[in-house]
């Protein structure tokens, strides 16, 4: 039993009994989590930047899930280590992409995450089943292998699950 913790643009995937993947503090950045009930493998993806054009090659090949467009064929090739291969089947789960430092959303980084990742997602057969994304707030996010259960918590709203 292990808790990966990943940091912005990091990505892991388990479908060890007892682990749990997790990322802490989202702010504009996204958690993508993908289930495959079929192998029960659960996978994440802390996505800071919508696009990967505004970096340098050994950015994007070092941490290719800092940029969406670069992050969700990087977690679906580490789901695909762990067996889960079929897009169509998992169940996706989003969060984060909320307006921290910007309050006259000048840059709309959350925001411009979050579409970037839906489009990904959905040129690929896939779409979030459930999300809690937007706001103002920032979130962690875990999700374990035993349960598939998605759990937030951020300060002063407590935990809940998507």
């Amino acid at each position: 039993m292990s808790t990966n913790i990943l940091g912005i643009g990091e990505f892991g995937a388990s479908r060890t009994p007892g682990d749990v993947v997790k990322t802490l503090g989202l702010g504009s950045c996204v958690a993508v989590v993908l289930l495959d009930p079929a192998t029960r493998t659960v996978g994440m993806v802390h996505v800071a930047l919508p696009d990967s054009s505004i970096a340098t090659p050994d950015d994007i090949k070092r941490l290719p899930g800092r940029f969406a467009d670069t992050a969700i064929p990087a977690l679906l090739n580490c789901m695909a280590r762990h067996g889960a291969v079929k897009c169509e089947s998992m169940i996706v789960k989003l969060a984060g992409g909320a307006v921290i430092m910007d309050p006259k959303n000048t840059f709309n980084i959350g925001k411009r995450n979050v579409l970037a990742i839906k489009k990904l997602l959905w040129e690929r057969g896939m779409g979030a089943r459930s999300e809690d994304v937007g706001a103002n707030y920032s979130r962690s996010v875990s999700v374990s292998v035993d349960s598939g259960l998605v759990e937030l918590y951020s300060p002063g709203r407590g935990q809940w699950t998507i």
